[in-house]
């Protein structure tokens, strides 16, 4: 039988990366007189990427923004944010003792995430987490990104694992879609960048703490799935 694979979503689900994603975006909106804004006039767009977030932050101060100005800015964006990772970023309470017990059981694990690849793998690296995943796939390693099905399936291959005995970790609806349209079950946590209250989005099942994601459980969410 083949090994159970567990694949994670990053920002918000895995690391809490919030502070330098905010912080990286008030450093570059600065060199256009840009004012500050806070993770609360984001409302959770820190999980949709830099586009969104620039978008915003010129929209809140009533700034025009011209796409020549976007690129540049986004470009900029990436640049400060990579030189100063891993930062504040930090993994959410519990995660490491749960992939050391996902693993010592031996499940695979993997990552999942609409992040750019190299930032995904150099943050994961600073935080000494990227040699336990197996494959860590973004928003930019294939031709599609979640929610299309192909970007989970294709990590799933990439991780050696098997679609019938993989499961979904995220935080958010494109972390749901992407497990539903690839047929694979969903474990969704409520403390990261949801936009909406996770429990309308219908999970297969809700964490509120990575105490309780455990070999059983997983065995569980699979289980059921096959059903």
């Amino acid at each position: 039988m083949s090994q159970p694979l567990v694949v994670f979503d990053l920002d918000g689900t895995l690391v809490d990366t919030a502070p330098d994603l905010v912080a990286s975006l008030n450093h570059v909106v600065a060199q256009a007189g840009i004012e500050p804004v806070t993770y609360a006039d984001l409302t959770h767009l820190v999980g949709h990427g830099a586009r969104a977030m620039i978008e915003r932050t010129f929209a809140l101060r009533g700034k025009a923004l011209s796409e020549e100005q976007l690129v540049r800015q986004m470009k900029e964006f990436v640049e400060f944010y990579h030189g100063t990772m891993p930062g504040e970023s930090v993994p959410y309470p519990g995660l490491v003792t749960a992939l050391d017990r996902l693993q010592d059981a031996g499940l695979k694990l993997a990552v999942c995430t609409n992040k750019p690849e190299m930032l995904a793998k150099r943050l994961l690296e600073g935080l000494g987490l990227l040699g336990r995943f197996a494959a860590v796939t973004g928003g930019d390693t294939f031709t599609v990104r979640k929610p299309h099905a192909e970007h989970l399936l294709s990590t799933v291959a990439n991780a050696g694992g098997k679609v019938e005995h993989s499961v979904m970790v995220g935080d958010s609806l494109n972390d749901i879609l992407v497990a539903r349209n690839a047929a694979v079950p969903s474990i969704t946590v409520p403390f990261g960048y949801s936009d909406v209250p996770i429990e309308s989005l219908s999970p297969d099942r809700i964490i509120h703490h990575f105490d309780e994601l455990t070999p059983h459980l997983v065995e569980t969410v699979l289980s059921r799935k096959r059903k």
